[in-house]
């Protein structure tokens, strides 16, 4: 066979701006600064009142020295804000200021701080000034102020859960209620807001072991409670929104039980619903108290879960998986730029059968969904530009189809009964695949005695029954899962840590204890003849003397496709292990009769050098030769709408870093070669 080896290795260097170390370059004035927690953090919230609140940065000012009047003092006084928000097109002027924003120095920093604190920062500013509305923020936690006047005409603040966007007013928040539309959330939000949640229910209420599974319980209400809104809006029914929490509610114990009973009530129904009820054994509760379940209730009531890519919404739910879900027996997670690039590579469609027979908390099926649902999306609206187009992505037709396509075709297999349910719970966010996410072993499979055994070849027929291959020409369509699959995906458990009982690995010819060796073999048996696979493997098997007999059995019994060789980077920092990918298609019995010393193709080789992230897991960025960051100039476009519901496409230039990530020019140049040798 021949090779197509490539080395990635791009030094180009595109821009003239360089950064040194630890600076960055901020949104707002386009000007370097130190890259510090603080200054993070800033540029976080600068995002968030951009594309969430619709603020333009042109009402926008960074570092704002506040000159007022105080009552106490013969002097005026200053001090300085963080972000400043002003009315729209006016002078940023005291007098026109709307919002006021302040950043702690680092997390360390507590709303309570006597001197940096929500009332230390905040109180002077509302108090002296015409600005109602404050938000300080650490990096984590997040908090929102109201100054008004109390029975006495004296000012004080008030909490508020969040504070009015653009052309809103308080009283409309607090009117909306049911009504509200939440937002879709911008850049890390969504990260912020479940590690927020997590860490309240950890801390605050004394759930150290369930503090996971008791916000997932809420994540669930949420999205039944959206998905509701929008099929019974289908069947011409009027659903009201439940999971809402007013502005003001969580303040009180009156409130915080009224928002209690309403998702309490939303739990109960799921339960009972033909979506969930299989993810569910009916006798859960929300342990929750009152308060602590306002106070999370009203963290995630305020974003659109339907409108969120599943990238946001990956990247957020596996950051909470994988920081509890310890990586024990050889679990870990798979990097989500791994995951794309092997989805990428092998392009699957929506004909597509995919399994990942050990898929653990599910991104393999949800970036195989994501990558189906934007073909989906370029097919329905070919004329579209980008920016309408990735809207359109989230509109009911394309989820229609989306789901349909996650209900049918997409299939997962893992050994452990909670990554079940939270990959179901992944999926359920991506679109609706999660009724065939089983809890099997699937090395033992077709036989073993997990619990999710039997009802794995009916759901398999129901698939094939629906799809393009309904007459399927294998003997065992009625028997089993195996010979059924177009695709896989999968990044099998590996390590001395995983023993396979011996009564098992007996049944493979390749009889190894090695885990990772038999998931190869039963790859094989699940994929049909021509169906093709993305695996990771341990180097071991591709270079290790000892493991000749495994190479000459995957050669008998599939054509390589591909072969990428990853640096020790790319699990670390919680594991340290030498890995490939490898891409496989699965020989025909016709195909199998050469020899293969007498087959000639070629293979496509790359070696990854740059994986994103150092062995600290902390990223890295495109230098130039002497060491420093470069900066491209980007143009950030997102879909907006003015106060009569018009789309418009808001944008902003800026300047940014690109990680140092080899694996989307490798997708891309697998691509390149499979034209050349069609």
């Amino acid at each position: 066979m021949a090779s197509n080896d490539i080395k990635i290795n791009d030094q180009s260097a595109l821009n003239e701006i360089v950064l040194e170390e630890n600076e960055m370059i901020c949104t707002l004035t386009n000007r370097k600064v130190k890259s510090t927690d603080k200054e993070l953090t800033l540029q976080s919230m600068i995002e968030m009142m951009a594309e969430e609140y619709g603020f333009s940065t042109e009402d926008m000012e960074r570092d704002y020295k506040v000159k007022y009047d105080d009552p106490n003092y013969d002097k005026p006084k200053t001090q300085k804000v963080d972000l400043a928000i002003f009315e729209e097109g006016r002078a940023h002027d005291v007098a026109n200021l709307i919002r006021i924003i302040v950043v702690a120095k680092d997390a360390k920093v507590k709303p309570e701080d006597k001197k940096n604190g929500v009332t230390a920062t905040l109180e002077n500013i509302l108090f002296c000034t015409d600005c109602e509305f404050g938000c300080w923020t650490n990096g984590e936690d997040l908090q929102y102020v109201h100054a008004k006047e109390d029975a006495y005409g004296q000012t004080e603040l008030e909490d508020l859960s969040d504070f009015p966007a653009k052309g809103q007013t308080l009283e409309d928040l607090e009117k909306e209620g049911e009504r509200a539309m939440p937002r879709k959330p911008a850049n890390e939000s969504l990260v912020k807001t479940f590690k927020r949640c997590h860490d309240y229910i950890y801390g605050n209420e004394g759930m150290k072991k369930t503090a996971f599974w008791e916000l997932l319980n809420l994540i669930f209400c949420k999205i039944y409670d959206e998905k509701r809104r929008y099929s019974d809006a289908k069947n011409g029914i009027s659903y009201r929104r439940r999971f809402w929490v007013g502005v003001k509610e969580r303040n009180t114990a009156e409130g915080c039980k009224e928002v209690a009973d309403r998702i309490k009530g939303i739990f109960e129904d799921l339960k009972e619903s033909h979506v969930f009820k299989d993810v569910f054994e009916g006798n859960e509760m929300i342990m929750l108290s009152d308060r602590g379940l306002a106070f999370v209730a009203s963290e995630i009531a305020k974003y659109s879960f339907l409108d969120a890519t599943v990238d946001v919404k990956g990247t957020a739910y596996e950051t909470i998986v994988s920081n509890t879900l310890k990586q024990e027996a050889g679990q870990f997670f798979t990097p989500r730029n791994i995951i794309k690039c092997m989805v990428e590579m092998l392009d699957p469609d929506q004909n597509c059968r995919v399994l990942d027979p050990a898929c653990g908390s599910g991104g393999f099926l949800v970036m195989v969904l994501d990558h189906v649902r934007r073909k989906i999306t370029k097919q329905l609206y070919p004329d579209l530009d980008e920016v309408r187009l990735d809207a359109k992505a989230n509109s009911p037709e394309v989820d229609d189809l989306v789901r349909d396509y996650a209900e049918k075709m997409i299939f997962g297999f893992d050994f452990d009964p909670d990554l079940k349910k939270a990959a179901r719970m992944n999926m359920v966010m991506a679109g609706d695949g999660h009724s065939n996410i089983y809890n099997i072993n699937s090395l033992d499979y077709p036989q073993g005695d997990k619990p999710d055994v039997p009802f794995i070849a009916e759901a398999v027929n129901n698939s094939i029954f629906v799809s393009h291959d309904k007459n399927f020409p294998f003997e065992s369509a009625e028997d089993n899962a195996q010979g059924k699959f177009d695709m896989i995906f999968t990044n099998p458990p590996f390590g001395a840590k995983v023993e396979v009982d011996p009564t098992i690995s007996i049944k493979y010819e390749l009889n190894s204890n090695a885990p990772e060796v038999l998931f190869i073999e039963a790859c094989y048996h699940f994929l049909k003849p021509g169906g093709k696979m993305a695996i990771v493997l341990p180097d071991g098997i591709l270079g290790n003397p000892n493991m000749e007999a495994v190479r000459l059995w995957v050669l008998k019994h599939f054509k390589l496709l591909a072969s990428v060789d990853l640096p020790v980077e790319t699990f670390l920092p919680q594991v340290g292990v030498q890995a490939s990918l490898l891409f496989l298609q699965k020989k025909t019995e016709e195909e199998k009769l050469i020899d293969i010393e007498n087959e000639d193709y070629d293979v496509f080789m790359a070696i990854v050098e740059k994986i994103g992230k150092d062995r600290r897991g902390v990223p890295i960025y495109v230098r130039d030769d002497d060491g420093a960051e470069l900066l491209f100039p980007h143009t950030k476009k997102w879909l907006s709408y003015n106060e009569n519901g018009k789309e418009i496409v808001r944008s902003r230039n800026e300047r940014i870093k690109h990680l140092a990530d080899d694996l989307p020019k490798i997708a891309a140049s697998y691509h390149i070669f499979k034209e050349g040798h069609a």
